[in-house]
């Protein structure tokens, strides 16, 4: 059975590997679902917290999330595109636990028009994601998860399905309060394309780190995304970019504020959001990110905002009980 298992990770990991070049589909999967990592820069994989929303970034933090926790969330982004999620926890034992989660991006009607620009009506355009999350503790530092995701998108008669996976690794030393962990994101593929072709997922490799001050209420998280894509990008004036730039770009920087265990604040700063979004040599704060929680009793509230770009912004909500 163990050989089994591997067999079909392993082919997860390399289809998706093989799939990192070119375009891909589904990008809707890349928007947090966590206000605290949207607030952390959008990317985060190693913050340990009693939040279900974590596990969204990595599975393997699913150990940290309390039995029975049920988690909703939404996001207002960019021009009025509303995004929805639901989540629900609950611990099998001292070392594993499951959750399941449901996400439904809706961006309205818009207008369908012929060659020549008639408007023939209007037709609306969806994504939804459902999610099964699984965690064991490997040893008293270490933990692992995996994240099944069966993938939905229908825009006006076309519609798209696939299947994914994420798998998460987490290093965890209470004593130090020092956490590492590396994701695989978004392996896998379309069963039933929008036409002839079959696009690729998503995939993202990412490593992170959070560190908590030892005499400070502060702890720093460093994260890594898009490992697997080096490949360079272009400015508007046509010029490829340096390689510190490229470089600087796989790095997300965050900080949290904690003067209680009931409360924090966090900034981040996304250094390829920044960098994408210049208009005429600056980032407008492009990048940028901002956010608090509260926990009052089993009520834990969070929101967050992050700046794309001079005229697109997002906010996250989430609210969790334990039940």
């Amino acid at each position: 059975m163990k050989k089994v298992l591997f067999i079909i990770l392993f082919s997860f990991i390399y289809i998706g590997l093989q799939a990192q070049e070119g375009t891909s589909t589904f990008n809707f999967l890349k928007l947090p679902i966590s206000s605290h990592a949207a607030a952390l820069g959008g990317e985060n994989v190693s913050v340990i917290e009693d939040d279900l929303t974590m596990a969204f970034q990595n599975p393997a933090l699913l150990s940290c999330v309390a039995d029975r926790t049920l988690n909703l969330n939404y996001m207002v982004y960019m021009d009025g595109v509303g995004v929805g999620s639901a989540a629900f926890s609950k611990v099998i034992n001292d070392r594993s636990a499951w959750a399941v989660a449901a996400q439904y991006f809706g961006y309205g009607k818009m207008k369908q028009t012929d060659p020549e620009n008639n408007i023939l009506g209007e037709f609306s355009a969806k994504d939804m994601a459902f999610m099964g999350i699984y965690n064991y503790d490997l040893s008293d530092y270490w933990s692992g998860g995996v994240t099944a995701k069966m993938i939905y998108s229908k825009y006006e008669e076309y519609s798209s399905f696939a299947i994914g996976v994420d798998l998460g690794l987490n290093y965890y030393n209470e004593n130090s309060d020092f956490s590492a962990s590396i994701v695989f994101k978004n392996l896998g593929g379309q069963i039933v394309a929008y036409d002839e072709k079959h696009e690729k997922l998503p995939v993202d490799i990412q490593l992170g780190i959070s560190k908590r001050l030892a005499h400070a209420p502060f702890r720093l998280s460093i994260t890594m995304p898009m490992l697997n894509n080096w490949q360079s990008s272009y400015t508007t004036d046509g010029e490829k970019q340096k390689f510190g730039t490229i470089l600087l770009n796989h790095f997300v920087f965050g900080l949290d504020f904690n003067p209680s265990d009931n409360f924090y604040i966090s900034l981040g700063y996304n250094c390829r959001r920044a960098n994408e979004m210049k208009i005429d040599g600056s980032s407008h704060w492009a990048g940028l990110t901002v956010g608090a929680g509260i926990q009052v009793k089993r009520i834990k509230f969070g929101a967050s905002y992050a700046k794309y770009h001079s005229v697109g912004s997002s906010f996250l909500f989430n609210l969790a009980m334990t039940m």
